[in-house]
């Protein structure tokens, strides 16, 4: 049974996701604050974490910067909870190294279809043949992503959606699909979460990430190996 840590101030949201995900089959450990929270991580690495952004104390910001420090959870599946409707706030969560967030009021079943893909993926066999393009490296045994030699830190969600496009580099994948096939669930025409993962993981490659991940307007985009 996958665990998944809930850190929630709010006890009737914090109760909600409780009971929601483990009538899903998930076993939940429910806390107010951080600190305490990642702390016992530590001792039991769970399968995922869900923060909400605002909690007292360290908030989950902070929090999961924390966690991306740490060697032994830098991997872990995080979502963001934020009470903002606001790209920036998501964008923010983003950079923090959360892999999706969700904005309340959030339904249930979007939530268990949130933390669904993104453990199938998490747990997903990869290739065991190292990848390069032009300077860019990735060893999918260790996930690790590389240009120059120089190791690129990627969110979960950035290094699924970058071996995504690279494995599909000979055509133009749409926004629907990978939506679909990272996030696992149905583009709704609203939500902004793609063009914030292209925009900030196009950011993190630097030339290589300008040069290759090509928009292909109206449609999607696509991993471009060669000039063309």
């Amino acid at each position: 049974m996958e665990r998944i840590y809930v850190i929630e101030d709010d006890e009737s949201i914090r109760e909600l996701l409780k009971v929601a995900l483990e009538g899903f089959g998930y076993q939940i450990m429910a806390y107010e604050v951080a600190e305490p929270a990642i702390q016992d991580m530590k001792v039991n690495k769970p399968d995922m974490a869900i923060f909400d952004i605002m909690l007292p104390g360290m908030d989950g910001l902070s929090a999961i910067r924390t966690i991306r420090e740490d060697s032994k959870l830098k991997d872990m599946p995080i979502i963001c909870l934020t009470a903002k409707d606001k790209e920036l706030d998501k964008v923010i969560g983003l950079d923090a190294g959360a892999d999706d967030y969700i904005t309340k009021p959030f339904g249930v079943l979007e939530l268990a279809a949130r933390v669904r893909s993104l453990l199938r993926r998490s747990n997903k066999g990869s290739s065991d043949d190292t990848i390069q393009v032009k300077s860019l490296i990735v060893n999918p045994n260790t996930r690790e992503v590389k240009i120059n030699h120089h190791p690129v830190e990627l969110t979960f969600k950035e290094y699924e959606l970058l071996i995504y496009l690279i494995e599909n580099s000979y055509r133009v994948v749409s926004r629907e699909e990978l939506l679909n096939q990272i996030w696992g669930y149905e583009y709704d025409g609203e939500s902004r979460t793609l063009d914030i993962h292209i925009r900030t993981l196009r950011q993190k490659l630097g030339d290589i990430g300008s040069e290759c991940i090509k928009t292909v307007r109206g449609v999607g985009y696509r991993f471009v190996k060669a000039e063309e």
